[in-house]
């Protein structure tokens, strides 16, 4: 598995952007071949076995994980949440989690991005409560943890938090990439 990210994005589309430099650069493949999306919207190659990819967003950044077998990926930009927000999707645990440690909305988001990346490995999406999305919970910042045979990496920045989930080990750092964006 490989992490690329990519800072600067002024829209949305551009972290296509990112997924072609990344396919081009990890696989050497390049242009993009077609692309489809599963029955609940996660996107993959058309026709392009064991070449599985994730790709997120969140104000300028951009995250791609790559990988040859499922993979998801998630960034967040940290902001305050409504106070109610952890009490209604968080699970007793993760609350516990979040009132132990410093920075609240820093671990809140912390705790979204793995949630999300979980959901974004298996495809299904945020389909049911996220209270029951069973993540492991970071005990200091970046480390890999295994849960439910799902190898997990926490990623963090200036004013962001990150997560990629796959059943290989997740690398230590990401590697950004610079370009010149559309």
């Amino acid at each position: 598995m490989v992490v690329y990210g990519m800072e600067g994005l002024r829209e949305r589309r551009q972290a296509y952007d990112l997924l072609a430099a990344a396919a081009k650069e990890y696989w050497g493949l390049s242009p993009l071949p077609p692309m489809e999306r599963g029955e609940k919207g996660k996107p993959s190659f058309l026709g392009e076995v064991g070449r599985e990819f994730n790709l997120t967003h969140s104000g300028s950044l951009a995250l791609c994980a790559l990988d040859s077998a499922p993979v998801g990926v998630d960034i967040q930009i940290i902001k305050t949440w409504r106070p109610s927000l952890p009490g209604r999707v968080c699970a007793p645990e993760e609350l516990a989690w979040l009132e132990a440690g410093e920075d609240r909305w820093a671990r809140f988001t912390q705790l979204w991005a793995l949630k999300e990346c979980r959901v974004k490995y298996s495809g299904e999406g945020l389909t049911r409560s996220i209270a029951d999305i069973r993540v492991p919970l970071p005990a200091n910042g970046r480390e890999g943890c295994v849960l439910d045979g799902l190898c997990y990496r926490v990623y963090q920045g200036e004013g962001w938090r990150a997560a990629v989930c796959g059943r290989t080990t997740p690398p230590e750092r990401i590697q950004w990439i610079t370009s010149q964006m559309s």
